[in-house]
């Protein structure tokens, strides 16, 4: 008989405690910003605690069931197509040994510039989708190992000219 009274009463203890975990509300497995961190209206706003726009807004909110979605894995890298085919133009006396659009890298073998004598070998790398110089980076080499920072800065200026020149040639279209 004191088995059966005390049947009900764990189990109303166990419903009580499970809900004193939970957050107060039916959320089914979300997980966001508590209660406590919204903003509070009877308080003027240069008093209260800036939070985040994604805690907030409740952005960034996820539950159990994002585990079982599909995650987008396609990579999202841009490189400047103007800069791409400029540098192609401009080092074309060097073989191309690898490219690697998505990530904006050209790997060229040891060739001779016309006209000189000095094999080069040379690695672009495009960084962003703009137009800029900040976007370029070349890596420029001889057999004797990397040459002169003014020979290296000629290049990145002749493929940045290049580049721009393509631009103002697409727009006349």
């Amino acid at each position: 008989m004191l088995s059966r009274a005390i049947k009900p009463f764990a189990l109303l203890f166990l419903i009580a405690t499970l809900t004193a975990c939970g957050s107060g509300g039916f959320n089914l497995g979300r997980v966001g910003p508590s209660k406590a961190l919204q903003r509070d209206t009877n308080v003027p706003a240069s008093t209260q605690r800036r939070l985040p726009p994604s805690i907030e807004t409740g952005e960034g909110e996820t539950s159990i069931w994002d585990a079982f979605r599909r995650k987008n894995t396609e990579a999202k890298l841009q490189v400047n197509r103007y800069l791409w085919k400029a540098s192609l133009d401009v080092l074309n006396f060097m073989p191309v040994q690898s490219v690697d659009p998505f990530s904006g890298v050209i790997v060229f073998g040891y060739g001779n510039p016309p006209g000189g004598g000095r094999a080069y070998r040379a690695t672009v790398l495009i960084t962003d989708p703009a137009l800029d110089a900040r976007s370029l980076n070349v890596a420029l080499a001889t057999r004797g190992g990397p040459v002169a920072a003014g020979t290296q800065r000629a290049v990145e200026d002749a493929i940045l000219n290049r580049a721009r020149e393509l631009r103002i040639n697409d727009r006349k279209f």
